[in-house]
């Protein structure tokens, strides 16, 4: 039995990083920074159990979406007898430090090969992310080769295989979520400025609120059962307006005055490139969605600047990387 979402306490900014990419996937997930034994993994898992099933297509290992886009084996099936539809629940796929490239992407079925010499693709751990959470425990201890294969899959939506005379593709849309600890080491810039939001969490220090953890986990181990029914009225309205917020998405205004709002952040401190700006607009944009709004406000992007922009922030040679954190804050504060 899964811990639920709505009975975590507190960590309420990772709980709303996650929830942002589950509303609009494009965000580019979220890097959670941080002790152990924060709740990362628990939380992850008991956002994806709280979500409704999701239509796949029937039989295919790659969970395509009936809508598109489709995997190699189920164009093949529309060409020939078409597609049936059935429901799976999201899931959380772990990928573990000293995976392989084969793992993560795929490779040819090498006993398929041998015993019957057919060639037949071998799906990874990319095919099992589709259209799930993909959670990565210590992303910066990953080897950087791996790190650049997955977030470039992240980006494109799409993993590409060329392996011993076998092209394939397949959908790898999934919400990546990757935690570290950064004392023990960094992640290189080019990679932490992939992730579409990051946050950091701490131990929480309130005594009444340890408290509350301890009483909370101990009822759930004592009486799962009992424990979930006793969230499941919650459970279910967070549910419905995470779905509600998904439907009406693409119909949030933005308005001129709120991109000049998130240039005019962008604009006065040290970034590269435009993914920030990018960002900030859509998890923005989420957070309206969320929150039942027509539109992007002020308090949208105050809300989010921070997820959005903190972990870009580039610091010049002898520079504290302090100063350009103060200077955000100041912009979002004046907003």
């Amino acid at each position: 039995m899964i811990f639920p979402f709505t009975a975590i306490v507190d960590q309420e900014d990772m709980k709303l990083c996650l929830i942002l990419n589950v509303i609009d996937p494009s965000i580019g997930g979220v890097l959670i920074m941080g002790e152990k034994g924060t709740a990362k993994s628990t939380t992850v898992r008991a956002l994806a159990d709280l979500l409704p099933e999701i239509d796949v297509v029937k039989g295919c290992r790659f969970n395509c979406d009936p809508e598109g886009p489709f995997c190699t084996e189920c164009l093949d099936r529309i060409k020939n007898n078409g597609i049936e539809t059935e429901k799976k629940k999201m899931r959380v796929v772990e990928l573990p430090l000293g995976t392989t490239e084969d793992r993560l992407v795929g490779t040819l079925d090498i006993e398929l090969a041998i015993k019957k010499g057919e060639k037949r693709f071998e799906s990874g751990l990319l095919a099992e992310a589709n259209r799930n959470f993909l959670y990565v425990d210590e992303v910066n201890l990953l080897e950087d080769h791996i790190v650049d294969l997955l977030l470039d899959s992240a980006a494109m939506g799409i993993n590409y295989v060329e392996r011993e005379g076998i092209s394939f593709f397949h959908p790898a849309r999934f919400i990546l979520v990757g935690t570290m600890n950064p004392e023990e080491g960094d992640l290189r810039p080019q990679l932490l400025d992939r992730f579409g939001l990051c946050v950091y969490v701490q131990s929480i220090r309130d005594k009444r609120l340890r408290m509350e953890i301890l009483k909370r986990k101990t009822a759930f181990d004592s009486d799962p059962e009992g424990f979930i029914s006793k969230w499941e009225e919650e459970q279910r309205r967070l549910s419905e307006k995470i779905v509600k917020a998904k439907a009406q998405l693409n119909r949030i205004d933005i308005s001129d005055e709120i991109l000049s709002s998130v240039t005019d952040i962008t604009t006065s401190l040290s970034l590269d490139g435009h993914r920030a700006d990018i960002v900030l607009v859509k998890a923005a944009r989420a957070h309206a969605a969320f929150n039942e709004r027509d539109s992007v406000t002020k308090e949208d992007i105050k809300k989010v600047a921070v997820f959005a922009i903190r972990h870009r922030l580039k610091r010049l040679p002898f520079e504290d990387i302090r100063r350009e954190a103060d200077k955000l804050e100041e912009l979002i504060s004046g907003l």
